[in-house]
């Protein structure tokens, strides 16, 4: 039974949770080891708690998840891990998230992370059933690990920077949404009750709001960084070129048909991790040949 528990954890999406990385990273403490471990923690704790989100929201979503051509065969759809198990696994894991975030000797990761939980728990008992409103709860979810990661290591976050985690969360969001409508067409309805509400129209306009709204924002605090924390060179500023590029390869990913699945098409698109190699590059340079004291 070890192997489907670990399936159903689900390790591969675990690095969406990179994002506590954001924070840290940006205002240039990672170097420190004091940050950088209270970092680590705190990743862990996201990777624990977020696991058993989904152990949580496959029990919730069990019957939908047995009419989906691919989700039938993730363990509690199954049946490799019975119902009764996986709701003490999946509350164990939720509450070693909370445990161990503690271990940062800072009161608001904790806290955190168990807003995540209680965000997470929400959605799959009442969110997931509204429109719109299941697109922003799951958003929330980044934004809050990028929080989580800022407030494990006492740096500070611009409104800028939250802008532009949040509406890039979005267009990743929306565009998952947008890709699964476009996959499934009417047959999507029976794996996700907003599916009936949402239009291939709709999601576009979401997504292209949210990508417009991320650029701004990620412009903005770029060049306001870039004049608070100079260096030699403005590796801020040029910074935007390939987040532009990154957002826009990503876009285009959605429109040939792929998308449902975030995570896998950031493990296999090569121009896309290329880009993304990039971005790290050019902003650890202006980071670390600055002064790297603000996000």
């Amino acid at each position: 039974m070890i192997r489907p528990i670990i399936n159903e954890a689900r390790p591969k999406q675990w690095a969406k949770n990179v994002l506590v990385f954001a924070a840290p990273g940006a205002a240039g403490v990672l170097t420190h080891w004091t940050s950088l471990w209270r970092t680590l923690v705190v990743f862990v704790a996201f990777c624990l708690a977020a696991s058993g989100t989904y152990f949580w929201n496959d029990v919730v979503d069990v019957e939908a998840d047995r009419r989906h051509p691919k989700k039938c065969r993730r363990p509690i759809a199954s049946g490799a891990i019975p119902l009764f198990a996986a709701k003490v696994i999946g509350s164990s894991l939720l509450l070693a998230g909370v445990a161990v975030s503690a271990a940062t000797l800072r009161w608001r990761a904790p806290m955190i992370v168990a807003i995540y939980v209680l965000l997470t728990l929400s959605y799959s008992f009442v969110f997931r059933h509204l429109a719109v409103f299941d697109l922003v709860a799951v958003a929330g979810g980044f934004v809050l690990r990028a929080i989580g990661g800022a407030f494990a290591c006492g740096v500070f976050m611009s409104k800028w920077f939250l802008l532009c985690t949040m509406f890039g969360s979005l267009f990743v969001v929306a565009g998952k949404r947008y890709a699964e409508l476009r996959e499934l067409g009417s047959d999507a309805e029976a794996t996700r009750q907003t599916m009936e509400t949402y239009t291939l129209p709709f999601l576009r306009l979401v997504v292209t709001l949210a990508c417009a709204a991320t650029v701004v924002t990620y412009c903005v605090w770029a060049f306001d960084t870039g004049q608070v924390d100079p260096g030699p060179f403005p590796f801020y500023e040029l910074s935007v070129v390939p987040m532009l590029l990154a957002l826009l390869r990503y876009a285009l990913v959605l429109e040939t048909g792929r998308g449902g699945a975030p995570e896998d098409v950031f493990l296999q698109d090569r121009a896309l991790q290329l880009v993304g190699l990039a971005w790290v590059v050019i902003f650890a340079l202006g980071v670390y040949l600055g002064r790297g004291v603000r996000v």
